[in-house]
């Protein structure tokens, strides 16, 4: 299998890190959207990442259809979304803030990075970062509220603790003028002892701002 996109991209992360938890072979194409546009629409209309290319040539786009694959494939004894109930409705819920969170912050990024700054708009930008820290905000309650557990759903390693912790890794890498360790400490120290596991530290990788920022 084919995994395109870069590693800085939370979306493509979390998958190179399932396929890893789940014990799959991939080859990487450590395509940028920007650099690599047109090699990546030859396998995907769109150009965005994360794309699977499968072995026999198949094509996944979209990480939420991508790990739904990667879960099917491994079957349900070794998913990484519980089955039913109500873990999967708490890790579709923390997944769901995770991925809004750093889209907001993508957002942000977009803002200072492709826009003059007589041109940047800052309700807009303001409107992004209430949404972000909403989202993280909600997170943090609920990291709060497990007490001494270290998973954020049952007793192992969900997609919920893959996928928030790609995203938290974003945000504070890539809005490094805003301390999201300190406002958010027990989403913070969660995420900490995640980066520590092996396939979240094969799969790092700094994240470098277009503008700079």
């Amino acid at each position: 299998m084919l995994l395109i996109g870069m590693f800085d991209s939370p979306f493509v992360r979390r998958v190179a890190i399932s396929m890893q938890w789940l014990d799959m072979g991939y080859e990487h194409a450590d395509w940028s959207v920007g650099r690599d546009f047109d090699r990546i629409r030859q396998h995907n209309p769109l150009g965005r990442v994360p794309t699977l290319v499968l072995d026999d040539g198949e094509v996944l786009a979209e990480s939420a259809a991508i790990l739904d694959y990667l879960d099917d494939r491994v079957g349900p004894a070794r998913a990484l979304l519980p089955a039913g109930g109500r873990e999967r409705r708490q890790a579709l819920q923390q997944m769901a803030l995770a991925i809004g969170a750093a889209e907001k912050g993508r957002e942000q990024i977009y803002e200072r990075a492709f826009r003059p700054p007589e041109k940047r708009h800052e309700p807009w930008l303001q409107r992004c970062r209430s949404q972000m820290h909403g989202a993280l905000g909600t997170i943090e309650r609920y990291c709060e509220g497990l007490g001494a557990r270290s998973w954020l759903v049952g007793s192992a390693l969900s997609q919920a603790d893959i996928t928030v912790s790609c995203a938290f890794t974003f945000l504070r890498e890539s809005l490094r003028a805003d301390d999201l360790s300190a406002r958010y400490p027990r989403l913070a120290a969660l995420v900490d002892l995640r980066e520590t596991l092996a396939a979240f530290k094969n799969t790092h990788t700094p994240f470098f701002s277009p503008g700079g920022q």
